[in-house]
C-alpha cells in the first residue's frame, strides 16, 4: 500500500503549509498509525507555522472573572468557518478604550497552536485590534470599483418589476419592524398580496449565510415574481453584511427581480447598487412593488368615464350629421329628385325623337332601298324591273321599278 499524504486546495494554505511534505509519515493499511501518533504529528505540523494574522468577527466571546484568558470564536462573515481564539484580557484592554462590541470585525495576530488530547486547533493571540471603519470603508469602495468595472451595477442589467406580482419573497429580520412595514402597507395597498417570507439574522457573523441561503431558496420558486431584502436602520457595522462580496455577486445572478430596502435614505450598502431597484426605506419598498387598489380603481373609473363621454359625443355628432342631412329637401322629399331628372329625360326624348328618321316617315315619308339593303338616293341608280324595299313608318313593301327614269 503506498503512504497517505494531505493535500491543502487553497493557495494560501499551500504556502503555508506547504513545506511540511517533507517529513510525511509513512502509514499503510496494514501498518496504521495510532491517533496519539497522528494528534501529535499534527501538532508537530502546526507548530512549523509561523505567527499569522487572522481577520475575523467575534462570534462568541467568554471572558470569566478571575481569570487571565478570555477565549472567543473568530467567524468568516462571508462563510460558515470559525476558529477558536485564546487571548490574554489585558490584550483585549488595550485593544479598545470600549469592551469590544458583539460581532466586531478584528484583526488577530498570534499561533496556531493544536491540543492534541481533544484533537482541537486555536490561535493564541499577541495582539488584537479592532479593524477600523475608515479600513473598512476604503475596502468597501475598492470592492464597489471593482464590481463597477465588471458591469455588476450597469443599468442595462436592471429589469423592471411587475405590475402586479403574483407573490413576493421577503427577506428579513425575526419579527422585525422591517417586516412589518412591508407586509402592512403592501396589504393596505392590495389587500390580496401573497408573501413567501423568510426570516433570517440581519447583522453579525450569521447574516450573510442567512441571507444568501434565504435568497437562492426564494429565487427558486417559479411563482415569486419580485423579492425584497430588507431591514431597519443601523450603525455602519451593522449593515456591512448588505456589501459582502459573495452577496452583491448572488444577487447579480439571481433571476427574479431584487429590491434592496436596506436601512434609512442616508444608508448606502452595495446591495443598492446590485438590486434592480433601491427602495429609501421597508415603506418604499412596499409602495414601489404593490399598486395601490384605490389610486388603480380610481383610474379605472377615470378611464371608463372618459371611454363614456367619447362615445357618447361620437353618437351626438354622427346624429347631428343624420339630422343635416334628414333636413335637406331632396331628403324631405325624394320624389323631388326624380320628377327633376323625369323633366330632363323628357326633354331630351322629345330631341330625340324630333331628329329621329323615324319622325320624318310618320310624316309620310319612305325610304327606298335595294334588295340587299342599300338606300337608293338617285333614280339613275334604279333600272326597269329591279326589287325595291319601301320603308314605310310603319313597316316594310316591297315593289318592283317599272318606266323610264325620270
Amino acid at each position: 500500500m503506498g503512504k497517505s499524504i494531505g493535500s491543502f486546495s487553497n493557495p494560501m494554505a499551500r504556502k503555508l503549509f506547504g513545506h511540511i511534505y517533507a517529513d510525511d509519515m509513512e502509514t499503510s493499511e496494514e501498518h496504521p498509525a495510532p491517533v496519539r501518533v497522528i494528534s501529535e504529528a499534527i501538532g508537530q505540523y502546526i507548530g512549523r507555522l509561523g505567527p499569522v494574522w487572522v481577520e475575523g468577527e467575534i462570534a462568541e466571546l467568554t471572558a470569566r472573572p478571575g481569570t487571565v484568558m478570555a477565549f472567543m470564536r473568530l467567524k468568516d462573515p462571508s462563510v460558515d468557518m470559525s476558529i477558536s481564539v485564546s487571548i490574554p484580557k489585558a490584550l483585549m484592554k488595550s485593544a479598545s478604550a470600549e469592551p469590544l462590541p458583539p460581532n466586531a470585525l478584528i484583526k488577530v495576530f498570534g499561533r496556531i497552536s493544536w491540543y492534541a488530547p481533544r484533537g482541537s486547533i486555536s490561535l493564541m493571540a499577541k495582539s488584537i485590534a479592532l479593524v477600523g471603519q475608515g479600513e473598512l470603508l476604503a475596502r468597501i469602495e475598492a470592492l464597489r470599483n471593482l464590481l463597477a468595472a465588471e458591469g455588476l451595477f450597469a443599468d442595462s442589467r436592471k429589469r423592471p418589476l411587475p405590475f402586479l406580482p403574483r407573490k413576493i419573497g421577503l427577506i428579513c429580520g425575526r419579527a422585525s419592524a422591517a417586516e412589518h412595514d412591508v407586509v402592512e402597507n403592501a396589504k393596505r395597498r392590495w389587500p390580496a398580496v401573497i408573501f413567501e417570507i423568510r426570516e433570517v439574522a440581519v447583522q453579525g457573523s450569521n447574516a450573510v449565510t442567512e441571507v444568501s441561503a434565504a435568497l437562492k431558496e426564494l429565487d427558486g420558486i417559479p411563482d415569486i415574481d419580485v423579492i425584497i431584502i430588507t431591514r431597519g436602520g443601523g450603525s455602519f457595522e451593522d449593515l456591512l453584511p448588505f456589501s459582502d462580496e459573495g452577496l452583491i455577486r448572488l444577487v447579480s445572478k439571481c433571476s427574479t427581480p431584487i429590491v434592496s430596502a436596506i436601512g434609512h435614505e442616508q444608508d448606502a450598502p452595495l446591495l443598492d447598487l446590485v438590486a434592480d431597484l433601491r427602495a429609501s426605506t421597508p415603506t418604499d419598498a412596499a409602495k414601489r412593488v404593490v399598486p395601490d387598489v384605490q389610486e388603480q380603481s380610481t383610474l379605472i373609473q377615470g378611464l371608463q368615464e372618459r371611454a363614456r363621454r367619447k362615445v357618447a359625443s361620437f353618437l351626438d355628432h354622427e346624429n347631428a350629421r343624420l339630422a343635416s342631412l334628414l333636413s335637406r329637401p331632396v331628403l324631405a322629399d325624394p320624389e323631388t329628385m326624380l320628377s327633376m331628372r323625369y323633366d330632363v329625360i323628357t326633354s331630351l326624348l322629345a330631341r330625340a325623337r324630333a331628329m329621329s328618321p323615324q319622325a320624318t316617315l310618320d310624316r309620310g315619308y319612305a325610304v327606298v332601298q335595294s334588295e340587299s339593303g342599300t338606300v337608293i338616293r338617285s333614280a339613275a341608280a334604279v333600272k326597269s324591273g329591279d326589287r325595291l324595299r319601301l320603308r314605310l313608318a310603319e313597316g316594310i313593301v316591297r315593289a318592283v321599278a317599272e318606266g323610264e327614269n325620270q
